[in-house]
């Protein structure tokens, strides 16, 4: 039996959720109380200046795509992630756990405190789209919008919305690599697209009025770094899952 793309995308979703939620690791209860006890006090110094206003404008009408990416990195940036990763870093030690297996305590603890849209932003307009920037889809858990219309900058339904993936580039100077999230929609005939727009900005959106209670911000652990296991490989947060094929 043939499995489709949109269930292959469903079925990583899951996984996804799995992990996230901490039932595919066997984490101690008091390891997982004590990670989470950081995790709420990083939430509460990210969410320190949330809801953030956002306007409207253009046609069809979208939230602006500025405001949102400044409030979320903001939100982000509010939290002394030096401190986070030493504390983190101190309970995984003691507790002997290894690093990717601890990682799986923590991101079960982000996700699982993630802000739902209604207290992230203040939105006058009902109607407007809330856009699928790099940025909001950087700060969206995995579970998060699927199945909602897309409509495009013509205003176009062009699908539903079918879960986020990595798009990385080596900067042509810097020669840093540049992660950016971007997203998949099916079409009517059950067809899996790619987000043709590598910049997204507000190029693609879905209804604020579908999204407003949805969860919206998960803050990711890429500034985490744990310290290297005895005999072991240095810890990697989980990536945002590669494009679907």
């Amino acid at each position: 039996m043939s499995i489709s793309p949109k269930s292959t995308v469903l079925m990583s979703a899951f996984a996804a959720f799995l992990t996230a939620t901490g039932l595919c690791q066997g984490i101690p209860d008091d390891v997982k109380n004590q990670v989470d006890s950081i995790v709420q006090e990083s939430y509460q110094s990210a969410v320190a200046k949330f809801p953030c206003k956002l306007k409207s404008g253009g046609e069809p009408k979208m939230l602006r795509w500025e405001s949102a990416d400044k409030c979320l990195n903001a939100a982000y940036d509010l939290v002394d992630w030096a401190d986070v990763s030493n504390r983190l870093r101190e309970i995984q030690v003691k507790s002997g756990i290894e690093p990717v297996d601890f990682m799986s305590a923590v991101e079960a603890s982000l996700s699982a405190h993630a802000v739902p849209y209604d207290k992230v932003f203040l939105v006058k307009d009902n109607k407007a789209l809330l856009p699928l920037s790099n940025s909001i889809l950087k700060f969206l858990p995995p579970d998060s919008l699927l199945d909602l219309p897309v409509t495009d900058r013509a205003g176009k339904k062009v699908g539903t919305f079918s879960g986020v993936y990595a798009f990385e580039k080596v900067g042509e100077i810097s020669g840093t690599r540049q992660r950016h999230a971007l997203f998949q929609y099916t079409d009517a005939d059950g067809k899996l697209h790619s987000s043709s727009d590598r910049l997204l900005l507000d190029s693609f959106g879905v209804s604020w009025k579908d999204a407003v209670k949805q969860r919206g911000f998960r803050m990711p652990a890429d500034r985490i770094e744990l310290r290297r296991a005895p005999g072991g490989r240095e810890a990697i947060s989980p990536k945002i899952p590669k494009k679907l094929s």
